[in-house]
């Protein structure tokens, strides 16, 4: 156990703001201010801007995602519990609820894991002009495969192949952060009334799960271990994973890991571990080394995005290119609503607005018509994903938008044939059959 009450901590009051790293295992902050504080407490706060109608009609974040984020933070706060650290939740402006609780409990250090897209590098600007410069910063990346430290960004290139053979030759993934700290009961605060908000408290509706959906899991650090145990060493479904990847139906196809990475209630280095002890003792294949290719791709995504900065979102994307692109919003809702001239189309797009998840397969085909088919300007389609997936991740969402796009790092800039795809990935039409109940929108 990490000793919290050595002499050189003694006086330290330190505070971990949690953004998407929800857990604590394997959090390198964490670890490190239960090492170096004499009281420790947690902070989430969720930005009511986040749930409000952009000029689409729709907010940045629907209830899917908010509902498995508090899901998640339950949980973590409950974990946090064992170990006697607090964790307190607010709504509201991030920089005020922070800086608020700063001054009101005489914070010396505040912990928070490195982001660095513009909104969340903004939401840093303003909580640091809202606190005392005598406030000790303590950043960290805690949310790749390949920590940053250990990457020549010179290898970080355009092409995921270079990348990837780079990485898998010359890094090294870190060990795994054990969570062994815990406090005394006195460094509790009395939070008897932060209770974790509801959907209703954040502007969003309840809903109920559809039986159809694929992704019927709940959030939270335990959770994202449970189906990480399911499905290597349960099931072994991890040996099959090439096979069944593109699946539609059902939860397994896929591991469904991508949620809990996205906010960050199981690290990717945790994932690669378990798979690398598997291969050890169960089985090596081609599928066990997808699943770490898949990581890898998750970490390019990031790459990329820490490398071109804000032109991930700029229209002509990371290439700079120029085309038509149209701002049709008759189309994009009858894209949205699944009412296409493409059942394959359709389908996908009614399964996202019914349960907040869509395959991989799914994801493509109905980007590359968004953006190829009927031109429209491809961040819509991309805002219309952050507000609706459960698992989006800021740097993969639009990395993979550029991608099917043509404005970002596929070198072939490929256009799907829908119909094809309809038909070599669902053949007897049973996910269309599913989502579509007989019905042909046109």
């Amino acid at each position: 156990m990490l000793n919290t009450a050595v002499k050189d901590v003694e006086g330290v009051r330190s505070l971990v703001w949690f953004r998407n790293d929800l857990r604590i295992s394997d959090h390198y902050g964490l670890a490190k201010a239960s090492k170096n504080s004499k009281r420790l407490f947690g902070i989430y706060c969720f930005d009511s801007k986040l749930f409000i109608n952009n000029n689409l009609g729709f907010p940045k974040m629907n209830a899917f995602r908010a509902s498995f984020i508090l899901e998640s933070i339950k949980e973590l706060k409950a974990e946090l519990l064992k170990r006697n650290i607090s964790l307190v939740v607010k709504i509201g402006e991030p920089n005020k609820a922070i800086s608020d609780f700063i001054k009101d409990q005489n914070i010396n250090t505040i912990y928070y894991q490195d982001e660095w897209t513009d909104e969340e590098i903004n939401e840093e600007k303003l909580l640091l002009s809202n606190i005392d410069s005598n406030v000790k910063i303590e950043k960290y990346f805690d949310q790749f495969l390949y920590h940053p430290d250990d990457v020549d960004q010179s290898f970080v290139n355009d092409i995921f192949t270079s990348f990837r053979k780079y990485c898998e030759k010359n890094v090294l993934v870190r060990e795994i952060v054990e969570p062994t700290f815990s406090f005394s009961k006195e460094n509790l605060i009395n939070d008897h009334d932060n209770k974790l908000p509801t959907l209703n408290d954040l502007g969003l509706n309840n809903y109920e799960m559809d039986s159809r959906t694929a992704f019927p899991f709940s959030g939270g650090c335990l959770s994202a271990k449970a189906r990480l145990n399911y499905y290597l060493w349960e099931s072994k479904k991890v040996s099959f994973y090439k096979k069944t990847r593109n699946g539609l139906l059902g939860k397994d196809y896929s591991s469904k890991f991508s949620a809990w990475l996205a906010n960050g209630s199981i690290s990717p280095r945790e994932i690669y571990w378990q798979i690398k002890n598997y291969e050890k003792d169960i089985m090596k294949n081609q599928s066990t080394y997808w699943m770490i290719f898949e990581l890898i791709w998750r970490d390019f995504f990031k790459y990329i995005s820490l490398k071109y900065g804000n032109k991930i979102f700029k229209i002509g994307g990371i290439l700079e290119k120029e085309y038509n692109w149209l701002k049709d919003h008759k189309k994009f809702q009858n894209w949205v609503d699944g009412r296409t001239s493409e059942p394959f189309v359709n389908a996908n797009m009614i399964e996202l607005k019914c349960t907040g998840w869509m395959s991989n397969r799914g994801r493509q085909n109905v980007a590359s018509f968004l953006s190829k088919e009927l031109f429209i300007d491809w961040r819509w389609g991309a805002n219309y994903f952050e507000s609706m997936l459960i698992d989006y991740d800021v740097h993969s969402n639009y990395g993979n938008w550029m991608y099917v796009s043509g404005v970002g790092n596929d070198p072939r800039d490929r256009k799907f044939n829908i119909k094809f795809q309809a038909d070599r990935y669902d053949p007897n039409n049973k996910f269309q059959n599913l989502w579509l109940q007989g019905k042909l929108f046109v």
